[in-house]
């Protein structure tokens, strides 16, 4: 059955894959985005069933403007999948508060906007699906990323709190939690860098975006799974 789906931070890398693969299936799909207007206008220009909207998911009162879009458009949200994220690789003594603020606002924060929003009006329709995109760095913590890396677990809490909460009204929550992925987010690390990660991977390789769209696909469809943080990284957290 056709979906109601938005995408946050979908304008490229994972977002931009789990826009394609929803958007081939046939589900309505609306497309945020907020610096990279033309990405985005150039993946909804293929599909006449992808939407865009220009949101700064930091901010509540343009995520609110984003539900309501939607529901008008369409009727109702069927699935939220909070992809929006940024990175920063940094010495923890060299973090500044504007730094630390910033990544917490815009990985996590920003997730605690778009849930309670969409949820709203989920509850009303007593369905729903939320995915929220995390990372293995909120399972393991990484050295260098202290910030990303509690944003990241804070994102899983939510997921298992929400999903506790909302599981009566049929709403699933879940986390996907990709290890290394060949996205432009990764694309600073050198060619020495991937060989000594790989060389930490059992299945030794680094993964694909279609890979973690392929299980955005599969949660949307299944209806007993909620509240889980599913590790897709080749074996690298076992």
């Amino acid at each position: 059955m056709k979906k109601n789906v938005i995408v946050t931070g979908g304008s490229k890398g994972i977002g931009a894959q789990i826009v394609r693969e929803l958007a081939e299936l046939g589900d309505n799909v609306i497309l945020c985005y907020n610096n990279s207007e033309q990405e985005a206008k150039q993946i909804s220009n293929q599909y006449s069933n992808v939407d865009t909207f220009k949101v700064d998911v930091t901010k509540r009162d343009e995520v609110k403007k984003l539900m309501e879009y939607c529901v008008e458009k369409y009727g109702t949200i069927d699935v939220l999948i909070n992809n929006a994220g940024i990175s920063q690789i940094k010495m923890f003594s060299d973090i500044t508060d504007e730094d630390w603020n910033k990544i917490i606002q815009t990985n996590l924060t920003s997730n605690f906007y778009t849930s309670q929003e969409c949820l709203k009006y989920m509850v009303k329709e007593k369905k729903g699906c939320i995915i929220n995109i995390s990372s293995i760095w909120g399972q393991t913590g990484a050295s260098c990323e202290v910030a990303y890396s509690v944003a990241k677990a804070g994102l899983d809490g939510l997921t298992k709190s929400l999903a506790k909460e909302y599981g009566l009204s049929n709403i699933r929550i879940n986390s996907i939690s990709p290890g290394i992925i060949n996205t432009q987010m990764n694309s600073k690390l050198n060619a020495e860098d991937i060989e000594k990660i790989k060389e930490e991977i059992p299945l030794n390789k680094i993964g694909e975006t279609k890979e973690i769209s392929k299980c955005v696909k599969w949660l949307i469809e299944d209806e007993y799974t909620t509240g889980q943080i599913i590790g897709i990284n080749g074996g690298w957290y076992i």
